[in-house]
């Protein structure tokens, strides 16, 4: 779909052909996104000026944010506001919040005292917290009205609002007390209160709530929005299950990039000059570890000139030990994540278990790895050496991987971080020492 879309563009950027272009009639805000990322800044620009605002409303929505601020800042002011009215309150905001202080304050003063307001209070929050992604376009009704008095109200704010099948429900004191679905408010009579109707068990978060235990909430309970309330108990907001989507892919995106010790704002199209200064802190850290792991060698040179096979050998040993630590890591950091695990009295049977479990896999893969060394090489010494190495370094791995992203969390550092590194680097230490330390207690049957 969205290679005829690029094709019709570049056709139109090529020959100018303005004839019977329906893109957006014809195609979902998404797709026209995704094409015009993929093109040239200038031709991107030359397509949004064929859209009126509220086309450039639905599509700038599906774009990263270096294309939604090209965009916005090459309009006027005037352009941009009419545009901001056809986007909802939290899509402003992540877009004022990506522009310089002087064009956002020059916005700010522009717009109705009362959205200006709005907006300014949700640039308050963190970014990536509950307020930061959340919108004040939701239906809030008083718990006294009937269900003719709710419908009229619903009629009126419905279609500035967001979600409209989940009706909140607060009290004479302003506080949220509950929720009512719009199907339950339709099926009742008509002179039915709305307390009759409402359900009182209340999922809610408060502004300060980090973004990723906002999704866990959401995704625990199956939730199509949840409510964001302050101190009081006064709703400020609600964050929609399209939000939390978007933080889940962000939260994963930033682990993933995180484990490899690339930042979280990393892309392919980064400027050299971005790339080199992210990137390069990490590979000095890891270029520092590898002189550790090289140093742990080095005490076993004289080994190694004696039975050069044993050179051939470590890297299995290494590998093996740093795959095993990698699976229960990306296991734990994931439990951590989704709330479910965290270092308490209980943890010590889950360490047990990475034990056990590191035994049986460093068992089973070092016997096969010895019986494979024994008939290429002909000797069993080298078989049960790679077989005791592989076992401990296996079992080092999984305690490790599960102990290294629990212990930085109890510090307050980001498990996706730094876990990787530790990681490897005690997994090579080890592996290397317990193999090459075993290699000289049988070096009298190596040679």
């Amino acid at each position: 779909m969205t290679e005829k879309i690029k094709e019709e563009m570049l056709q139109f950027i090529n020959e100018g052909i303005s004839d019977n272009i329906s893109w957006m009639e014809d195609n979902h805000p998404a797709d026209i996104a995704e094409v015009l990322s993929e093109l040239k800044p200038e031709n991107m620009l030359e397509i949004i000026s064929l859209l009126d605002n509220q086309e450039i409303a639905q599509v700038i929505e599906h774009l990263d944010q270096e294309l939604q601020k090209e965009i916005i800042t090459s309009k006027e002011i005037d352009e941009i506001i009419d545009i901001f009215s056809y986007m909802s309150k939290d899509n402003i905001t992540d877009i004022l919040g990506n522009l310089s202080v002087d064009l956002r304050e020059k916005l700010l003063n522009q717009m109705k005292h009362g959205e200006a307001q709005i907006l300014r209070n949700l640039l308050g929050y963190e970014i990536d917290s509950a307020g930061g992604i959340m919108t004040t376009e939701y239906i809030l009704l008083k718990e006294t009205l009937t269900k003719k008095e709710a419908l009229e109200k619903i009629k009126e704010i419905g279609p500035r609002t967001e979600v409209i099948d989940i009706i909140y429900i607060n009290n004479d004191k302003k506080e949220l007390v509950g929720t009512v679905d719009l199907r339950d408010i339709l099926s009742a009579p008509d002179d039915t209160i709305l307390a009759e109707l409402m359900d009182e068990n209340l999922i809610y978060v408060t502004p300060e709530m980090d973004q990723e235990k906002v999704a866990y909430l959401v995704a625990k309970y199956d939730l199509t929005a949840i409510p964001v309330i302050n101190k009081n108990k006064v709703m400020l907001g609600i964050i929609t299950v399209d939000d939390v989507i978007d933080v889940i892919e962000e939260e994963n995106t930033e682990d993933m990039l995180r484990m490899a010790g690339v930042h979280e704002e990393e892309s392919i199209d980064s400027p050299l000059k971005k790339s080199v200064i992210r990137r390069l802190p990490w590979l000095f850290i890891n270029l520092f570890t590898a002189f550790l792991v090289s140093m742990t060698v080095s005490l076993f040179e004289e080994v190694i000139q004696q039975v050069v096979v044993l050179a051939v050998m470590m890297p299995i040993v290494a590998m093996m030990g740093g795959n095993a630590g990698n699976q229960t890591l990306s296991v734990v950091i994931r439990g951590i994540a989704l709330g479910e695990l965290t270092l308490n009295k209980e943890s010590w049977k889950l360490i047990i278990k990475q034990i056990v479990l590191g035994l049986i896999n460093g068992a089973v893969l070092g016997l096969f790895t010895g019986i494979v060394l024994y008939f290429v090489y002909g000797n069993p010494y080298l078989g049960l050496i790679i077989f005791l190495a592989m076992t401990v370094n296996i079992l080092i791995a999984g305690l490790f991987g599960f102990l290294i992203p629990l212990g930085l969390k109890v510090l307050g550092v980001d498990p996706a971080m730094a876990s990787a590194i530790f990681l490897t680097t005690a997994t090579d230490i080890f592996g290397f020492f317990v193999f090459l330390w075993l290699a000289k207690v049988f070096i009298n049957y190596l040679v």
